[in-house]
């Protein structure tokens, strides 16, 4: 079956249900949602369906999924909300920006979420330990990362006396992060925001009219869903980049300092499979995520003319060669 032949556009957003996995009379039916495109989404999509099946539930055998992108276009979250819960959907699935669009939309149905920003601190929930209501979900803490990048960078690039930092309109609170560590260091940051493509070339092109030797990316679904873009023009530009997950890396970025956001989807449908089962959102903990990947691509090293140290490569958890 070619591509073209189950994906539908519906207002300008990707809807991706298999035909061949249509919701079955009596099966509950699981809507994922995420602010961003649908290309930059399916190795979060199979952790979450491997989650599921950790609770004994398998795609199309006992439970439906369907998929909505919103295309990095937020006004067009509130619709396929809407459209999920008249439905209507057992639990829906989302990244922050969409969550947030669910939780405004509905008191009832179960919303579980996945984050890298506190989640309190969002409005989300009022309490990790015993959310209340109808959301949960799991928060990576990648907000909380900005520093350890920053510092890590400052290794790798000791010569850059001005780094600059690219922040999206869905950072997850790693910015402010950097900001602080930079100023406590007397690093020089340049800091510019992207909203679109375009900004994010004209952003490049910025950074290195001013001088800036090595460049931090913020973590969101919007950067995540222009990966392959920030790092081809990284590397046109041979800017050394540290980056907050780790597909950026393996996409041929330099390094990555992240938490893992597919182990975060595993937990996210773990959670989804629990709620199927008859438990309540609101008395589900928020899971904050621990496990981290250190990346290290020594192939784009190379081609910048970087030495990677020897003690970085050994505590590193993945060094690509």
């Amino acid at each position: 079956m070619r591509r073209r032949e189950f994906i539908m556009l519906v207002g300008g957003a990707t809807t991706w249900p298999l035909m061949a996995l249509a919701q079955q009379p009596g099966m509950p039916l699981i809507g994922f949602l995420r602010s961003s495109t649908l290309e930059n989404a399916t190795s979060l999509m199979a952790t979450f369906r491997q989650g599921l099946k950790e609770t004994g539930y398998v795609e199309g055998q006992n439970v439906s999924i369907e998929y909505r992108f919103a295309e990095n276009d937020r006004d067009k979250l509130t619709a396929l909300v809407n459209d999920f819960i008249h439905r209507p959907v057992a639990v829906i699935i989302g990244n922050l920006v969409a969550a947030r669009a669910a939780k405004a939309a509905s008191t009832t149905v179960p919303i579980v979420f996945a984050t890298g920003n506190d989640p309190v601190k969002d409005g989300m929930v009022t309490n990790l330990n015993r959310p209340g209501g109808n959301v949960t979900g799991v928060s990576f803490l990648a907000g909380a990362l900005g520093a350890k990048r920053l510092e890590l960078l400052r290794q790798l690039v000791p010569s850059a006396t001005t780094i600059g930092m690219l922040d999206g309109p869905d950072n997850v609170g790693d910015s402010e992060d950097v900001e602080v560590a930079a100023r406590a260091i007397g690093q020089q940051l340049i800091v510019l925001k992207a909203t679109n493509a375009s900004e994010i070339q004209a952003a490049f092109a910025t950074f290195v009219r001013r001088g800036v030797g090595a460049l931090i990316i913020t973590t969101g679904a919007f950067m995540f869903s222009h990966r392959d873009e920030v790092v081809a023009l990284a590397a046109r530009y041979a800017l050394p980049t540290s980056y907050g997950v780790r597909e950026f890396a393996t996409a041929g970025g330099l390094i990555s300092y992240a938490p893992s956001i597919t182990d975060a989807y595993r937990q996210v449908g773990v959670y989804a499979g629990r709620i199927l089962k008859g438990e309540k959102p609101g008395d589900l903990p928020v899971i904050q995520s621990t496990k981290f990947d250190f990346v290290i691509n020594l192939k784009t090293a190379k081609r910048l003319g970087l030495t990677v140290p020897l003690i970085m490569q050994m505590t590193a958890d993945e060094v690509i060669e």
